[in-house]
This record gives C-alpha cells, structure tokens and sequence, in this order.
C-alpha cells in the first residue's frame, strides 16, 4: 500500500515522540547490555574467514595460467575485497566493535582496502551524514553532491549527464568516495581552512600510491616471480606461451649471437612470467572493479529508493531525540534478502537498523528488526523495505528522471502492518520490557556513545 501522506514526522505529538525514543532507546540498552562472547565470536569469524579467502585467492593465482585457477583465484579477491569492506571496514570504523576493547578491532585504528583515509571518512560518513541524515542542504551523501535524486533539489543543466556520473561513480565508487569525503565545497565557502584539505589530499595520495602498489605492482610481481621459480625449479616444464614479448623485441635486433642466446634464454622463462603477471594485475583490477558495484549498489539501494524520505532543514529545527530517530527510521530503505546477501552487504540490507543504532553490533540487526517492526506498527509508521530488484530499479529511475526538470515526489509507503495484524489493542512493545534495564545516564546507553572517532550526534536523552 503507498500513499502520498504527509511526513509522519508532522503527525506525531510530543508525547508520542517521548514514548517512541524511550521504546527506541531500550532496544539499544538491552542489546548492549548483553553483548558478549558470541558476538566477539562473530566479528574475529569474520575476520579469518575474509583473510583465508584471500590467502586462497593469491594461492589460486600463482596458477593463473590456468583459466579455471583464474576465475576461482579473481572470485576469492572479490569476495575477500567486499567482506573487507563492508562487514569489517565500515561496521568497525563506526565502533561497532569497540566495546571489545580489542587494541586491532577498533575504530580508532581500523583502517581499510580502499581509497578514503579512515579520518577522513569517519567524519563524512560517521558524523555529517548520520547525524543530518537526509536533511538537504546538511547531508553531503544525498546524491554524493553530484546528483539530483530528489525532486525537491533544484535542477541544473549539469544534472543532464547525471546517469554518466552515476555510471563513473559505480565503476570508481572507492575513489570517488574518497574525492567526496575531502569537502571542496566547504573550503570554497571559507567552512574549511585550505590547509585541512591539503593535508587529506595527502592521505589520498598516500592511500592511491599504496593501492596500486599492492594490487597492480606487488601482488602481479609476487605471482609472477613464483612463476619463474617453479619454472626453474622443473627445468621449463610448465606449460607456456611460446614466445616472451621481450624476446620477439630482442630478435628484431638480432636473432644471432648474444641478442639471439639472450631472446631464447627468455622465450624458456619470459612467457609465463608476463602471462601470469598480466593475468594477476586483471584479476586484481577486476575485484576491485566488482567491490565498488557492489559497495555502490548496497549503498543507493539503501539511501534512496522511493520510500525513504528527504527533509527541510526547517521541519527538523529543534529536532527532538524522538524526532531523530524517525527521521532516521523513514530516511532509510532494507534490502530483503538471505544470511549471506546480508553478510556481505555488511547488513546494510539492514539498513533501517542501521542508521537507528550505527554504532551497535551489526550481526545483531536481523535479531532487532521485529522489534523495530513492532514500534512502526503500534506509532502508524512506514517499515521501508523491498528486494534488492525493486530497491535498484526505483533508485535508478529516479536517477534517470530527475536528470531532467521538474518531476514529483513518488508516493510514500503507508504504515507497517505484520502479516498477522494483530485485531485486539495492542499491549507493550518486546523492547519495552528491557525499558530499564540500563539508566539513561549509563555511559553505553544509546547510538551516540563515542568510541574513538564515532561522531554520530542525535539529541541527547530527556530530550523527546
């Protein structure tokens, strides 16, 4: 059922947003107060899995000269590069782990495989845009500044090769993520001193020169010198091209002599070395290739299908904590899908969850969103949702439409209905038992507590 409804934020009352946070904030303060064992278990899982599927991945591309090696060895790369990226480096950098206190799975000193330096992203992502999500003119993710995904942004002839931006940034998500957390925008306008974005250019440097190096110098090479050595070891029997490139130069010089001795020399090494080489560097290339449409397809899926909702900064001005976490809840979309879709997407198929409780644990979204299902249905509000189909058709043709002048708000989900709608009234929520367990000045209570460099920033308790 869709509706063209008016913003549930207009309709609830003070004291329903009251009783909406306090519901809220006990699902945070029972899931933390019960973390422990099981839920470390899961995150250092994690971890050595992802590190075995790489260590199987650069194994398998020692024999990449065998195609069945290659399309196994560049599927564990992708695989690892995704898990890497999504389930550890986003969930960990937002301190979903820090309650550990584990000194190398920490928010603080976390860094990953990809383009943005930590810093730099923790501010973009952790504070700007969960804490003005989906506020126009205050959340630089709504369209990554270089789309109009939305109708109520004002159109501009640069938004006529917005689907070529969107193209580019699939293909380039890492790095145009990386451009996109430096801020140029609030430099030019004088928010920003110029030395700050000189100095996470820098980082960006230093990251891109330690990205190629590993994925297109170091690992091509290691593959390849393994190679020659396996080649030397059996004296020439492994199976190769016949020629080396550098020989066939070598003998345009001369095919006599030393040049000549020299080319032969290389046509019994060369050839695998450069096939192998080459081959290494593609699957290398074509992994990171597949992270980024991944990453990028999880994250607009997440962001900006019809459903979810953009604000004025006027509707949110004196927001309340209540307020916060509706707009948080209708500023986001899931993704349905299986246990592993939701591995690795990093439960951002949760992504509803997620930006309720950014910074709790995200194996323990699927266990909570019946719960956040049973708030939507008792307080009239939407539970965004739909499969990953439908999340990236809409996302797109809005991407194409809004390309263009004008265009009009999509009609908006009407409230959450269980499948089994309840006909008698409805009693306390689940969430509501565990109202108490934690007081609301406990240090670990709530999404705001800061664990080293997690700035997600909603009003504060006592404030509905």
């Amino acid at each position: 059922m869709t509706t063209t409804a008016e913003s549930p934020l207009a309709r609830l009352s003070e004291q329903e947003l009251e009783k909406l946070a306090k519901e809220f904030d006990a699902i945070h303060d029972e899931v933390f107060a019960e973390l422990g064992d099981r839920d470390r278990h899961y995150i250092k899982t994690v971890i050595s899995v992802q590190r075995q599927i790489v260590v199987a991945g650069r194994v398998l591309l020692l024999a990449s000269r065998s195609r069945t090696a290659w399309v196994l060895g560049t599927a564990c790369l992708s695989m690892a590069k995704i898990l890497e990226n999504m389930e550890l480096g986003h969930n960990i950098m937002h301190g979903q782990w820090d309650w550990m206190n584990d000194p190398d799975v920490h928010s603080s000193v976390w860094d990953w495989d990809t383009a943005s330096t930590a810093k730099a992203w923790k501010h973009s992502h952790n504070y700007i845009h969960h804490t003005y999500t989906n506020i126009r003119g205050k959340d630089r993710d709504l369209g990554y500044e270089i789309m109009r995904i939305d109708p109520n942004q004002p159109w501009h002839p640069v938004w006529l090769a917005q689907p070529l931006f969107n193209f580019l940034l699939t293909i380039l998500f890492e790095w145009g993520v990386a451009v996109h957390d430096i801020d140029f925008r609030a430099a030019q306008r004088g928010e920003k001193p110029w030395s700050e974005v000189r100095q996470e250019l820098k980082g960006i440097r230093g990251k891109a020169r330690a990205q190629i190096v590993k994925d297109y110098l170091g690992w091509p090479a290691i593959s390849a010198g393994a190679f020659a050595l396996a080649q030397l070891a059996l004296r020439g029997r492994i199976d190769q091209p016949a020629k080396s490139r550098v020989g066939r130069r070598l003998r345009k010089i001369s095919s006599k002599g030393r040049i000549g001795a020299t080319a032969n020399m290389l046509d019994r090494l060369l050839p695998g070395v450069e096939s192998t080489y080459l081959r290494t560097l593609a699957a290398d290339a074509l992994a990171n290739l597949i992270r980024n449409v991944w990453a990028h397809a999880i994250i607009f899926c997440g962001h900006f299908p019809d459903q979810t909702y953009t604000f004025s900064e006027e509707e949110v001005e004196n927001e309340t904590r209540g307020g916060w976490y509706v707009r948080q809840l209708i500023g986001a979309a899931n993704i349905e899908g299986s246990p592993l879709f939701h591995v690795i997407s990093g439960n951002l198929g949760y992504q509803v969850e997620h930006h309720l409780y950014p910074d709790m644990p995200s194996s323990r979204y699927s266990e909570i969103a019946p719960r956040i299902k049973d708030i939507c249905e008792r307080y009239a509000l939407p539970y965004n949702s739909g499969r990953f189909s439908k999340q990236w058709l809409t996302v797109h043709r809005s991407i194409f439409r809004l390309a263009f002048p004008g265009g009009k708000p999509r009609p908006k989900p009407g409230p959450y209905h269980s499948p089994e709608r309840r006909t008698g009234p409805g009693g306390p929520s689940e969430a509501s038992r565990f109202r108490d367990r934690l007081p609301a000045e406990h240090p670990d209570a709530g999404p705001e507590h800061d664990y080293g460099g997690v700035e997600v920033q909603p009003p504060p308790r006592g404030n509905a």
